[in-house]
Order: C-alpha cells, then structure tokens, then sequence
C-alpha cells in the first residue's frame, strides 16, 4: 500500500467532516491508500461519517492520548509505505496527497515532507520554522515578543520566499507526510504541542531530510488556542497553554536548554 492517512479527532467533528470530504475529492487516481481515524476519546460519534463520505477504519480509544499518542495508535496499524499525518482542522487541495507522495517517493533522502499551510482566507500561514531557542516560546507568549520582532521573524523564517522547495529545520504537524521505513513514532512524553519539532530534529539527527514543498497546499484552519487568554492569566486558567509551557520544558530538557 503507498499510503496510509492518520487523522486524530478531538471535538472536531465538523472540521473532520470537512477534511475527510477533501479525502474523497482528492486525485488519489494510482494511488493505494487507506484512512484511519483516531477517536481519543472526545466522546464524538463518528460513524455517520464513514456512511456519507468514504470509508475509513475507526479506532476508538479509551482514553485522550494526546497528539502524539493518538497518531501513534494509528501509525502502529497503518499498512502504507508512507503515513500522512493530517489534522482533522485541514483541508486538502485536490491534488495536494499526490504532489507530495510523488516528491517523498522521488527523494530518498528525504523523511518528511510537509505542503504550504494557507489559512481559511487563502493568505500563507507561516509553516515552517527554525528550530527554537529555550526563549523562543517566551517571546511569542508574552509582550517581549514586542522588543524581541527580529528574532521571531528569524524564528517563523519570513526571510525567505515561502514558493520555493526547501530543506527546513521543522514542518507544523497539521500535514506531514512521513517515510515509515525506520519512523519510531512520535515521542509520547510531548502530550500536545513539540511534538513535530522533535520529530523533525530526530529526522535531521540521523541524517535524513524535512523539506518544505509549497507546489502541495492545504487550508489550515489554526486557532491557536493555546494562546486564547492573555499570558499572565493563560498559565493559571487555559490548560492548553499549560500542556505547552510542560512541553516547552520537555523538549529544551530532552535537546537541551543551550541548543
């Protein structure tokens, strides 16, 4: 099987309407697939969706695993050569699942291939990122972001031309199309959030490429719910936003706080 495509759900079952019909109205011509939707235990029933829209293999956790845990449940199943992790927010151009299952299968250097993300209206959304500093996420959560524009520019790489191919240090995990040969997952102690920059820097160390491949586009629709209430209040009141202080920690803890 070429490809299997894991989509995990959380409360999203309008949005995984929406991208699950993007699916079906893909040019998946030649290509052998299959669709598993994680249920983490959101308490949505989604089986309506698998009557009206396409076919895809539900599994339906006993409890939340988080972003990494739900994907890995599904990725431990998959039958694909390669594994499209999808977020149920997206939508899919038509063509989209082709261009890059062509690009990863025609570079075997590259691990992970990841679209241009455009938000609802169709602008770019910044997609791609240099590996972060231990005080990035401190200056994208709070007013020092104000003093500090110049290195969040450098951070979301708005320097270069986001229409071109390009090696990046990581993708967003809304598309990532994955190589599975050799691929261990996504690293469970990361509950929500840092999960696809460690994948990425696990790929780059051992060698094996993440590139940028804008000719793939895909509509993401991204809240950032993390950062709903202002910074002094989200750390005591948004529990998001706390599981990514804990993995803000997690990471810089496992990479190290002077890399």
């Amino acid at each position: 099987m070429d490809i299997s495509i894991v989509v995990v759900n959380y409360r999203s079952k309008e949005k995984l309407r929406a991208c699950l019909k993007s699916i079906a109205e893909s040019d998946l011509e030649n290509i052998s697939y299959e669709i598993i939707v994680i249920e983490n235990n959101s308490g949505d029933d989604l089986r309506d969706l698998q009557k009206n829209i396409i076919n895809f293999k539900l599994v339906e956790s006993d409890k939340n695993l988080g972003m990494g845990g739900g994907n890995n449940l599904g990725i431990r199943i998959s039958q694909g050569e390669f594994v499209l992790i999808l977020n149920p927010d997206t939508i899919l151009k038509k063509n989209s699942i082709k261009i890059l299952l062509n690009y990863i299968k025609n570079n075997s250097d590259v691990y992970i291939v990841g679209p241009r993300l455009l938000n609802i209206d169709l602008s770019l959304q910044l997609s791609c990122s240099y590996f972060p500093r231990p005080w990035t996420p401190i200056f994208r959560r709070t007013f020092l972001g104000r003093f500090f524009k110049k290195h969040l520019d450098w951070f979301l790489m708005k320097g270069f031309s986001h229409d071109i191919i390009k090696e990046v240090d990581w993708l967003m995990g809304s598309c990532l199309l994955i190589r599975k040969d050799g691929f261990e997952g996504f690293d469970e102690r990361f509950f929500m959030y840092f999960e696809d920059i460690d994948v990425c820097r696990r790929a780059w160390k051992a060698d094996k490429k993440v590139v940028y491949n804008p000719e793939a586009e895909v509509i993401h629709h991204h809240a950032r719910e993390s950062a709903k209430y202002p910074w002094y209040l989200s750390v005591f009141k948004d529990k998001l936003a706390q599981e990514h202080i804990k993995s803000w920690f997690k990471y810089f803890k496992k990479w190290g706080f002077r890399k």
